[in-house]
């Protein structure tokens, strides 16, 4: 069950379309982008992921330093080189990224054709916690205040970062809010009987799994009361692991989320589910099916393949605008009735 209609124009942004951030480095990715309205636009806040320019018989990768970016080169022969995953590699023992992401804004009049902004900075790692990088940025508003919360990678895992922002200009970082391993932070987009709320995305390998959870906070930034709310289901689109995508839309009969999910093939589709407006630690309802499936070419072959994974959107009445990572390479865009999403759950006993 695939509801979404596609943009014709999709992709409407791929690595081409942006220039790298600096000398030396290429764009191989464009990635996952949160999606917010300011100043009369649609804005989106990209996941750029950047490497040298790969050398015949080389592996070569950038990491951030106190004083700017260290390239690391290793022989693809090397004995002690793991590097079958496209996305990470293991060499003596030590895991890296073979990109270095960073969130560069770009903004729209009409939602479809997207530029890069003068005088908007790029936001990149900052500090150790930051090293490898900060990816997949979702984007809260509450009040006058955006409220960002990414994936914070570094050589002692994966964490989940904020910042936070009134005029897209300057930033106030509130460091790691959730330790790792954690990613997929989605806050509400207003606070629920005085309290903040966010879904987050603990790992486990070994026991429990890939499961989404809520939490709470007095402030936006020290979060507690965590409590397990979505897993992955066996046999099922979505039984690898699953994630939040971008901040819940609030309908009549419950804050709506769209989520990720992943099968043992490591293919990605989008689901729904339904919290209570109340209690949103009560799931309603969830879809059985995926409402999105990597079909089309630009979803099917890129960087990483058949993945078709978002942590943005923007409503408009019964209009649900989703942007969304094509094959971890492209940004595409599709449209959904929030209505007919809601027609497609199935009531939950969790």
């Amino acid at each position: 069950m695939d509801i979404a209609i596609r943009f014709v124009e999709n992709p409407i942004l791929a690595p081409k379309d942006l220039e790298a951030s600096r000398p030396g480095l290429e764009i191989a990715c464009l990635l996952n982008p949160g999606a917010f309205t300011f100043d009369n636009k649609t804005w989106l806040l990209i996941r750029v992921a950047e490497r040298p320019t790969q050398i015949a018989g080389t592996i070569s990768f950038p990491v951030l330093t106190n004083d700017g970016i260290e390239i690391i080169a290793i022989n693809e022969n090397d004995p002690d080189l793991q590097a079958e995953d496209p996305r990470i590699i293991r060499y003596k023992g030590a895991d890296y990224l073979t990109t270095l992401s960073h969130l560069r804004l770009v903004c729209s009049d009409d939602g479809v054709n997207f530029y890069q902004p003068e005088d908007y900075p790029l936001l990149q790692g900052e500090g150790e916690a930051e090293r490898y990088g900060i990816e997949d940025c979702r984007v809260a508003q509450i009040d006058d205040t955006y409220y960002l919360t990414y994936t914070a990678v570094s050589q002692n895992g994966v964490a989940v970062g904020m910042r936070t922002t009134k005029d897209w200009k300057n930033f106030e970082s509130k460091g790691l809010i959730i330790p790792p391993h954690n990613k997929d932070c989605a806050v509400f987009d207003e606070k629920i009987n005085g309290k903040f709320y966010a879904l987050h995305r603990p790992s486990s390998v070994d026991l429990g799994g890939n499961y989404i959870w809520i939490a709470e906070s007095p402030d936006g930034t020290h979060w507690g009361n965590h409590k397990c709310l979505v897993k992955t289901r066996e046999n099922n689109w979505d039984s690898k692991r699953v994630g939040a995508g971008a901040a819940p839309i609030k309908t009549k009969r419950g804050w709506l989320e769209i989520y990720h999910g992943a099968n043992s093939k490591h293919q990605y589709c989008l689901g729904a589910f339904l919290m209570d407006l109340e209690d949103p630690s009560k799931v309603l309802a969830q879809t059985d099916s995926a409402i999105m499936v990597p079909n089309e070419g630009y979803e099917l072959d890129g960087f990483f393949g058949e993945v078709v994974f978002t942590n943005g959107h923007i409503v408009s009445g019964d209009e649900l605008i989703i942007y969304y990572g094509a094959a971890d390479e492209f940004v595409c865009a599709a449209r959904f009735s929030i209505n007919e999403i809601l027609s497609k759950l199935e009531s939950s006993q969790t």
